[in-house]
């Protein structure tokens, strides 16, 4: 009983194992050539030394699970295995649960950022004109910054002028497509505007942002309307 399973661990899992992580391996990293190659040549050795192995217990009716004088070479058939298994793990994790991670990060950050820069371009404020502006142009490239500063300003000061305010609150934000350094998200808000003498105007405004990772930062790159009222 005992060197049944002695063959079974080190004889027959072992190497199955080690061939079973190379595959794995190769599903994560999607098999490049270059690991095609590194597998190939890795399973024939291990399947060559089965075959030794199978050869030597028909021959010697021992093996290197069974072999009580080579116990060195059943550790190494053990360490073997088990850096296979710990690099498919290691390779697995890095394909799959990073990136993975990342996104649901890269998610996150660009929807807070395009609620922030959308309500921002429907809030302002007789006493503070530029307040929201700024706040604005501080999450975009310098270029559409410009730009925004641009268009918006002078909008904003004729509003605060005759003393109409307003402010706007995001109903919802969703991504409508990202990759590693270019997003879309489409936010949705309630605006209301205040002037004296007068009932709040509250319409629903939709904005599309457009957003490019610089850096490792997400800046906003274009603010265009979906629909309006």
């Amino acid at each position: 009983m005992r060197n049944r399973l002695r063959v079974a661990l080190f004889d027959v899992l072992a190497p199955l194992a080690a061939i079973a992580a190379l595959i794995f391996v190769g599903v994560a990293l999607q098999w490049p050539v270059w690991w095609v190659a590194v597998t190939s040549v890795l399973c024939l050795l291990i399947l060559q030394g089965m075959v030794v192995d199978f050869v030597l217990y028909r021959r010697d009716g021992v093996t290197v699970g069974t072999d009580d004088d080579g116990p060195g070479l059943r550790l190494a058939v053990a360490a073997v295995a088990a850096a296979a298994l710990i690099a498919a793990v290691v390779v697995g994790y890095t394909q799959w649960t990073v990136p993975d991670r990342d996104m649901r990060a890269d998610i996150a950050e660009v929807t807070g950022i395009a609620s922030s820069v959308a309500e921002a371009s429907a809030t302002f404020t007789p006493q503070d004109p530029d307040a929201s502006i700024n706040r604005a142009t501080g999450l975009m490239t310098p270029e559409r910054a410009e730009v925004y500063r641009r268009d918006f300003s002078t909008v904003a000061k004729e509003l605060t002028s005759k003393n109409i305010s307003g402010q706007a609150e995001t109903i919802s934000a969703g991504v409508e497509a990202i990759g590693p350094a270019v997003a879309s998200v489409a936010v949705v808000m309630r605006g209301t505007q205040n002037a004296p003498g007068k009932p709040a105007d509250v319409a629903t405004y939709a904005l599309r942002i457009t957003l490019t990772k610089d850096g490792g930062t997400w800046l906003v790159v274009d603010v265009t309307p979906i629909n309006t009222r």
